[in-house]
């Protein structure tokens, strides 16, 4: 399912982090609901698959290209049942939640409206540079 959509995810990382003016090196799992859903249980505490999930590292490396930055972890069925909701392509979406988790991964957030304009602000920017529309539109 995944194979030859990990070009557009590479190309809306790197424009995430030319953008934040940050470097360093990010893992993504692709993984299915399942495994999500564990993850989710084990660190959230919360039930059920999600769409993206964020890992910043316990300890920050300090700054430089070989700066560890954390783990994102991407739900595959969630994906493409909201892509197909939205009326997206898998990739748009994809790439979205992939920038999402970065940010996340940034510091980030989304827990009231002025930080949630905040980001959804910097997604729409990010994936503009990379040719996909608005996902908020």
């Amino acid at each position: 399912m995944w194979r030859g959509h990990e070009d557009v995810l590479c190309r809306a990382l790197a424009a995430a982090a030319e953008r934040e003016q940050v470097e360093g090196v990010v893992s993504v799992l692709l993984g299915d609901d399942a495994a999500i859903a564990g993850m989710n249980r084990e660190f959230r505490g919360r039930e059920g698959a999600t769409n993206v999930l964020s890992f910043p590292p316990a300890q920050p490396d300090p700054p430089g290209p070989g700066r560890f930055l954390g783990d994102i972890a991407l739900a595959a069925e969630t994906i493409v049942e909201e892509a197909q909701f939205q009326g997206k392509s898998f990739d748009a979406h994809a790439a979205h939640l992939v920038v999402h988790g970065f940010l996340h991964l940034l510091g980030y957030d989304h827990e009231n409206d002025a930080d949630a304009s905040r980001m959804e602000a910097r997604e729409t920017e990010i994936l503009r540079s990379v040719g996909i529309d608005d996902p908020y539109t």
